[in-house]
């Protein structure tokens, strides 16, 4: 499940129960900090917590101002410093400020908006929920945008396919394996939430839905069928292409697309040979290459996580 999944549906499931929470998320982070915007931590009014902000002294500080805010049924934005103050427990000093927006929620209407979120997430959309603090005598909002959760479409389901697929589940991706082996895609190999198409490899990934925030790995038995699974997705807009195979057979595959007509510049960002070159040599070492190179493409463009402040107006409108 999606992280901000499960902190959205217990925030629902608390105030539901009569129990008030506070919503902590980072709304601003400037310099060396453990976390940065969009973290999020929810503490209950038990002071137990889920999810994180970085750990250390800056969240078990953040817990007990946040803890108080949440006994006064207050919200409120609490900055922090990160200097020597909060670097003698651990050895860690971070050097930068942090900003955390505290948002008490103890009625249902308050929840909506968190479980609207939730209910989005899950359908594979993208998400933003408005986080309401009192600072300084004024009501600002901040908004928490949450991407849709990443499609990662593997074709091939031998060692490293299944490999990554599994690896992948504990990163956020929604996974679907291709093949045209049925033998191979059972359950005790490629347990859910991994979805499994089973069919001819080419023709099963070109009529795949393939968007912007998909991303392809190709580690199909052979040189043909990863040939014919790069011609299947190279004018897609997926957000990752990678293929496997050593730099000989990569350039005699993107002759062959040329030769039928591809756009040489289309090739260019193909990830070939696949995974970031760390000397992998085991099977789950190079689908952690290739799953770590994934994480590389898909945090260096950060969307905006968090946006604000915006000032409420007396009537609640936002501006």
């Amino acid at each position: 499940m999606n992280a901000f999944v499960a902190l959205f549906r217990s925030i629902v499931r608390q105030v539901e129960q009569k129990r008030r929470v506070a919503f902590c998320t980072v709304v601003g982070a400037h310099g060396s900090t453990p976390q940065s915007a969009g973290a999020s931590l929810v503490i209950h009014d038990n002071m137990t917590t889920e999810g994180t902000l970085g750990g250390g002294c800056v969240e078990a500080e953040v817990r007990k101002k946040a803890f108080e805010l949440l006994r006064q049924n207050q919200s409120g934005l609490l900055t922090f410093q990160l200097d020597h103050d909060y670097g003698w427990d651990d050895g860690l000093i971070c050097g930068g400020t942090m900003r955390v927006a505290v948002n008490t929620i103890h009625n249902p209407e308050q929840t909506m908006p968190f479980a609207s979120a939730a209910e989005a997430i899950e359908k594979g959309e993208s998400a933003a929920v408005p986080i309401r603090v009192i600072h300084e005598d004024q009501a600002q909002e901040y908004r928490l945008h949450i991407e849709a959760p990443a499609k990662l479409i593997i074709a091939g389901a031998g060692h490293v396919g299944a490999e990554v697929a599994k690896m992948a589940l504990g990163l956020d991706f929604d996974v679907t394996v291709i093949d045209d082996r049925a033998d191979l895609m059972k359950s005790d190999r490629l347990p859910p939430p991994i979805q499994t198409v089973v069919g001819d490899i080419e023709q099963t990934l070109r009529a795949h839905p393939i968007d912007s925030n998909s991303y392809v790995v190709i580690v199909t038995r052979g040189h043909n069928h990863d040939e014919q699974s790069l011609h299947a997705v190279i004018d897609s807009d997926a957000r990752y292409l990678g293929m496997i195979g050593s730099r000989r057979k990569v350039k005699l595959i993107f002759d062959d697309l040329i030769a039928l007509g591809v756009d040489p510049d289309r090739l260019q960002r193909v990830h070939a040979p696949i995974g970031l070159s760390i000397a992998a040599v085991t099977v789950p070492e190079i689908a952690v290459s290739i799953l770590a190179q994934l994480i590389e493409v898909r945090r260096c463009e950060k969307p905006t996580h968090v946006e604000g402040p915006l000032i409420v107006a007396a009537d609640g409108t936002v501006s």
